[in-house]
């Protein structure tokens, strides 16, 4: 008799995408812990610039080294959870805000990064771990420097364009103040991550696993 139960001819593809996200009880934690990591960051002194108001904190910090240790799926995960508690009411965005009225604030575009630059950075970070050997770092710079600008600083950049009415170049006049930090950050990130991915490689992967998670 033929088998025509359709778990029993699963495509590559769909059993690849089961195994990425078939997180056990320590994904799950390092998720929470690193969720709760970037809380922390956010609630410490922020430092409001310029007219808008959007606050310099340790946010992008955190969120860069959540990528590289926890890789694009983790990595995501963790900042989801953080932004929905965080819009669910908990205040946990900087200078203690949260709700969902954040959204309509200047800072709403940055927010909604968070998920998207943190799955970008992990998916970055997972090429240079597997591919490079030397100059790790830099490489690791370079994926967090490529991830704040091209998904950090467009969204903050359009959401103040539409939260703040502000027109293209005073939108970028605002963003850019904000780039001498972010590689300061984005430095700090890459020695951060690479030190805790050396110092605890199965954060990363475990034996018998049969992809590299995310």
């Amino acid at each position: 008799m033929q088998n025509t139960n359709p778990a029993t001819h699963s495509t590559p593809a769909a059993t690849s995408a089961r195994a990425r996200f078939s997180w056990n009880a320590t994904d799950l934690s390092l998720i929470a812990v690193f969720a709760a990591v970037v809380a922390v960051s956010a609630i410490l002194p922020a430092i409001p610039v310029g007219q808008v108001g959007v606050p310099i904190t340790l946010q992008t910090l955190a969120i860069m080294v959540t990528g590289i240790v926890l890789g694009p799926w983790r990595g995501a995960a963790a900042l989801s959870l953080y932004v929905a508690v965080a819009l669910a009411g908990l205040p946990i965005f900087s200078q203690f805000r949260g709700g969902i009225g954040v959204l309509f604030g200047p800072s709403a575009g940055y927010i909604i990064a968070f998920p998207v630059v943190a799955f970008v950075v992990g998916f970055l970070a997972r090429i240079v771990f597997r591919r490079i050997n030397r100059f790790r770092f830099l490489a690791l710079f370079g994926a967090c420097t490529i991830s704040s600008l091209l998904i950090t600083h467009p969204f903050g950049i359009i959401g103040m364009m539409l939260t703040a009415k502000l027109d293209l170049a005073a939108a970028i006049a605002a963003d850019v103040v904000f780039l001498p930090g972010d590689i300061l950050k984005n430095l700090a990130a890459a020695a951060i991550g690479l030190s805790v991915v050396k110092a605890f490689p199965r954060l990363q992967s475990r034996p018998g696993s049969r992809l590299v998670r995310g």
